[in-house]
């Protein structure tokens, strides 16, 4: 009985961060930019001021729960899945991406509405700052295991960027989407596909790996 009333106020308290976030997309889609004010905002909501500032303290934390939303629904929908546990790793990172360009989808006009300019690589935009350091750390987990099944090669230092170089590959694929107009965005499936498979071709065992495992080799074995 005390866990069903707990259950309850959870629900009840967590509905007005749901009701904010879910009336900032709709504000964006429907005026193209963002609220005058959070005063205005919060008045045509008809919700306390108050009752905002408990869960955001601006705009930008709304954009960056929303994508962080996006995010922790992509992972949800992966580990759903019980064949995903089956996948190697390569296959876990084609099966996210898919499954993120699929959830953004349905929120497309928000999101073309609310970037400011084209999504640089080499720049991380503030709406990500969360959704960057989740993804790393689940990208983290799946090196590691990408490590013990040799899928990926533990290299001295540029095996401690990997994971950095995965970001730079998430918002590449995120930037291709957001420009891609072709039928079924069918080009930014083969941009995940191409990307991921060139990544894991250079992170995982090849010709160069052959010659310095040779190179070391040889000189164990001087005269």
């Amino acid at each position: 009985m005390e866990q069903a009333t707990a259950t309850k106020k959870a629900r009840t308290k967590s509905s007005p961060s749901k009701k904010i976030k879910s009336a900032y997309i709709d504000y964006i889609n429907e005026n193209g930019t963002r609220p005058a004010s959070i005063f205005k905002f919060v008045r045509d909501l008809k919700v306390k001021e108050e009752d905002f500032y408990n869960h955001f303290n601006s705009f930008d934390n709304i954009e960056k729960e929303i994508w962080s939303d996006f995010f922790d629904s992509t992972v949800k929908t992966l580990t759903s899945d019980d064949v995903y546990s089956e996948y190697s790793s390569r296959e876990k990172l084609l099966a996210f991406f898919y499954t993120w360009i699929e959830n953004l989808k349905s929120q497309r006009s928000y999101i073309l509405q609310s970037i400011p300019g084209k999504v640089r690589p080499e720049i991380t935009p503030y709406y990500l700052s969360s959704v960057k350091d989740a993804f790393k750390e689940w990208t983290t987990n799946l090196l590691s295991e990408a490590k013990e099944t040799d899928e990926v090669v533990a290299r001295p230092i540029i095996g401690d960027r990997y994971t950095d170089a995965v970001w730079l590959q998430f918002l590449f694929i995120l930037g291709f989407w957001i420009k891609d107009d072709s039928k079924a965005f069918e080009k930014t499936d083969a941009a995940i596909e191409k990307s991921v498979n060139l990544a894991f071709d250079l992170m995982g065992k090849g010709p160069l790996d052959a010659m310095l495992d040779f190179g070391k080799f040889l000189f164990q074995n001087r005269n």
